[in-house]
């Protein structure tokens, strides 16, 4: 009966797979140009990463015809996808799956994404928060860190209520039902932050929901099943919901050196800068894109 091949390989079964000596191996690993993880001081490659690590070397990428963005979730974000998808026809795959910022970092960590866009704080804290929560994953030795636009952020309620909310203060009363996002969502973290503000604790607001991406949020308050919960203006005003705008943050996309120039990438940048997404931006409201485009961070310039 023959042997099922391993999972993961040790550096001499890479070594072996790749016809490279060990050195190289440990070099590459250390500075994250391969696939790899450490567990108990030796390193492990996995291998069905490696192969898609080698397919994706191969003449510019044989995965060039797809894009998969995983992270936080905008409403102006995936009007863009749809719009290049419609442009982009069956020649290649646009995809954007919302999985809230930290869930997307660990996608693209093991390469189940191509990107991941996330939030995680105020814009004018961005460019130090930003690279810091990036750094926790060994895998950001290969990426770089891209800004894509400001949004504005805050607390969704219904139009009727909006006067009720004026001072949002009066919205930590415990009759009040607040709908939630998911752990390691960047609206979550505003909330918190948001709270904290006020010295008020998380565990006492009165939630009756939780919501996993922007327009369900919005729904849920729509349809009375909460009465005020965090999210963008643009969340807001797709719905005709009220707004309390709390802060500007800065929407941020992480990806690999090696997908950077992915046409389908830049087709993106291309977009957001030109003039359908600016006009998008303005009727959607609560955008600034005069920074679309520009390198925050890149592990290589530490």
């Amino acid at each position: 009966m023959s042997e099922l091949p391993p999972t993961f390989l040790n550096v001499r079964q890479l070594t072996e797979y790749l016809h490279l000596n060990e050195k190289k191996i440990y070099v590459m690993a250390a500075e994250g140009k391969i696939p790899a993880t450490k567990l108990t001081g030796k390193w492990l490659f996995p291998k069905v990463l490696v192969d898609r690590w080698l397919l994706d070397s191969c003449h510019g990428g044989l995965m060039t015809d797809r894009l998969i963005l995983g992270g936080s979730d905008d409403p102006l974000l995936q009007a863009a996808a749809i719009r290049l998808t419609q442009q982009l026809r069956a020649q290649a795959l646009f995809s954007y799956t919302v999985t809230g910022t930290t869930m997307g970092l660990e996608l693209l960590a093991q390469g189940h994404a191509d990107a991941c866009v996330i939030h995680w704080g105020r814009a004018e804290e961005s460019e130090v928060r930003h690279p810091a929560l990036i750094q926790q994953y060994s895998a950001s030795k290969n990426w770089i860190l891209v800004h894509l636009f400001c949004r504005s952020q805050g607390l969704i309620v219904r139009a009727q209520d909006q006067s009720r909310f004026e001072d949002p203060t009066t919205a930590l009363d415990h009759n009040t039902r607040w709908a939630v996002r998911q752990k390691g969502a960047g609206s979550q973290r505003f909330l918190k932050e948001w709270l904290m503000t006020h010295s008020y604790p998380f565990e006492r607001l009165t939630i009756t929901n939780t919501a996993y991406s922007e327009r369900e949020m919005v729904s849920m308050i729509a349809r009375g099943e909460a009465d005020i919960g965090p999210g963008t203006l643009s969340a807001a005003k797709e719905f005709g919901l009220g707004f309390i705008p709390v802060c500007e943050e800065s929407f941020d996309l992480v990806v690999p050196r090696s997908v950077y120039f992915r046409k389908l990438l830049q087709q993106l940048f291309e977009f957001l800068q030109g003039s359908e997404g600016v006009m998008l931006a303005h009727r959607l409201q609560g955008y600034d894109l005069s920074r679309s485009g520009r390198l925050v961070w890149n592990s290589e310039g530490e």
